[in-house]
């Protein structure tokens, strides 16, 4: 499985492709927005992508990765360390994101969170449609309802519901959805989740998912 790196600047860019081709992760490289989704074809399974670009913002090239390849998975590496920024980015379809300056080991361990996770799925795809109480999850189609109106959900956004239908009415800690949802060995900061758990309760009915501080959420069951 390769990585497209999206990077104008040499010095981030040179850095990151030598160390991920040293822990055998093939890299294709881009300077610039235009031409990403043709750079990124079928063996491309996870994409590092700078949000300021050259010639294109970076939101817009995450929004065109996101529509061609659904199954991509979109790390953003940003200077914007707004909570605005990210949630547009959250927004246009990507999974994960890093603030620059970021910690070299945290940014391979959350790749390799990825790249396990498109192969956990592609081994073994979960099936069936899962119900708690007004939600509805379709596991085959990827799709989601509330009564009869289907979500609009971003890939990690469908998978953190699904996770949650499938435990409705149990607490699950931060870690155990971290886990679950993005690897099994997940380690650091879960502020990723913090912001997929807002950004799926604005898409849910009130009080559907309940926060049990210093422990974790609860799907909970009408």
């Amino acid at each position: 499985m390769d990585l497209l790196l999206i990077e104008d600047d040499e010095a981030i860019a040179s850095g990151l492709e030598r160390v991920l081709t040293e822990q055998g992760v093939g890299v294709r490289r881009l300077v610039a927005g235009r031409g990403a989704v043709a750079a990124a074809p079928p063996a491309v399974g996870v994409v590092l992508l700078d949000l300021g670009l050259p010639d294109i913002d970076g939101i817009s090239v995450c929004r065109d990765l996101r529509r061609a390849r659904p199954d991509l998975a979109i790390l953003i590496l940003t200077a914007r360390d707004g909570e605005m920024d990210i949630v547009a980015g959250l927004d246009a379809g990507a999974d994960d994101y890093l603030t620059k300056p970021f910690r070299l080991a945290e940014l391979l361990a959350r790749i390799r969170a990825h790249i396990r996770r498109l192969e956990l799925v592609s081994d073994s795809p979960p099936s069936g449609v899962m119900e708690a109480g007004r939600i509805k999850a379709d596991m085959d189609a990827r799709r989601a309802w509330v009564d009869d109106g289907e979500l609009e959900l971003r890939p990690k956004e469908f998978a953190l519901l699904a996770f949650l239908v499938s435990a409705a009415g149990r607490v699950m800690s931060r870690e155990r959805i971290m886990g679950e949802v993005w690897d099994t060995n997940w380690f650091g900061s879960t502020k990723t989740l913090d912001m997929h758990i807002s950004s799926l309760r604005g898409k849910l009915p009130p009080g559907a998912i309940t926060t049990l501080r210093g422990v974790g959420y609860r799907l909970e069951i009408e």
